[in-house]
């Protein structure tokens, strides 16, 4: 199945010297202009390419890839406001168009949005929207705590940052939990933490339970081994100090460095913790 704002690979039927014609299945020929191509496709090739509407209202096919594709959430800049709404630099030639309708607030050109692309089979084109409650679904019955997430995140807050999951929920990340900058629209691999009864997630970055601590563990006694058997940071220092090294919480490694001295792998001392030689 071909499907409009997302990526298909497609069959070349024929090609001139403008470009090429794919087989769009139930979507007819589509045309691929040579500027649209980065090669030059022969008859039997199947390029992968994104297919979409252009300005005339015509299927085209381009092997350039968009920044975000229907379906999806991402941080576009407006790039011009006309009568008709606010379009967004999405990667291609063509800019992305936001309706009045599907604006949440007033868009200004060079400010950027959180927006949501999707097919509006009303007008038959890509669109996106502001309005990002709209497509927000609520909790799927897979998700599971521990489970490994992508996170956008959407925005900040007193508390924390908000980030969509997986492209269909929202969660929260609390700050006194993120140890790292982060800024609305960036993606990153996150973990769910809690599952709430009001189906509100939280959120965090490094994996929680046990299998964290053993993969901390090892990382710290590798660290170890490098830096010579002695590192000077304790479950005294601070927490970004910790982040820096290991990327995670203080109480994780306080945490990981417990589990250690307990198998007496390590000893804790004032200003450092040392590895435990075998020799």
């Amino acid at each position: 199945m071909t499907a409009i704002g997302k990526i298909s690979r497609l069959r070349v039927n024929s090609k001139n010297e403008t470009g090429v014609w794919l087989d769009g299945k139930e979507l007819g020929d589509i045309f691929m202009p040579r500027s649209l191509s980065d090669n030059d496709y022969g008859s039997e090739d199947m390029p992968e390419v994104f297919v979409y509407h252009d300005s005339e209202g015509q299927l085209v096919a381009t092997t350039k890839i968009p920044f975000a594709m229907v379906g999806e959430f991402a941080l576009l800049k407006v790039v011009s406001v006309s009568p008709v709404g606010a379009f967004l630099d999405w990667g291609l030639k063509k800019d992305l168009l936001v309706p009045f309708s599907e604006q949440k607030q007033k868009m200004l050109e060079g400010r950027s949005y959180i927006v949501y692309i999707f097919f509006d089979e009303k007008s038959n084109r890509i669109v996106a929207s502001s309005k990002l409650g709209r497509f927000l679904g609520r909790l799927p019955v897979d998700l599971r705590e521990g489970q490994e997430v992508e996170l956008l995140v959407s925005n900040k807050t007193e508390i924390g940052f908000e980030a969509i999951i997986n492209n269909s929920l929202t969660g929260l990340l609390y700050k006194n939990e993120v140890f790292q900058p982060l800024r609305k629209g960036q993606k990153i691999t996150g973990y769910v933490k809690k599952i709430r009864e009001d189906d509100k997630i939280d959120l965090c970055l490094q994996k929680p339970g046990h299998e964290k601590i053993a993969g901390i563990s090892e990382t710290i006694l590798t660290a170890l081994k490098k830096q010579g058997g002695f590192i000077s940071v304790t479950d005294k220092s601070p927490a970004e100090v910790i982040y820096d090294l290991f990327g995670v919480s203080k109480k994780t490694y306080k945490k990981a460095i417990g589990s250690l001295y307990k198998e007496r792998l390590i000893t804790i001392e004032s200003n450092g913790i040392r590895l435990i030689s075998n020799d």
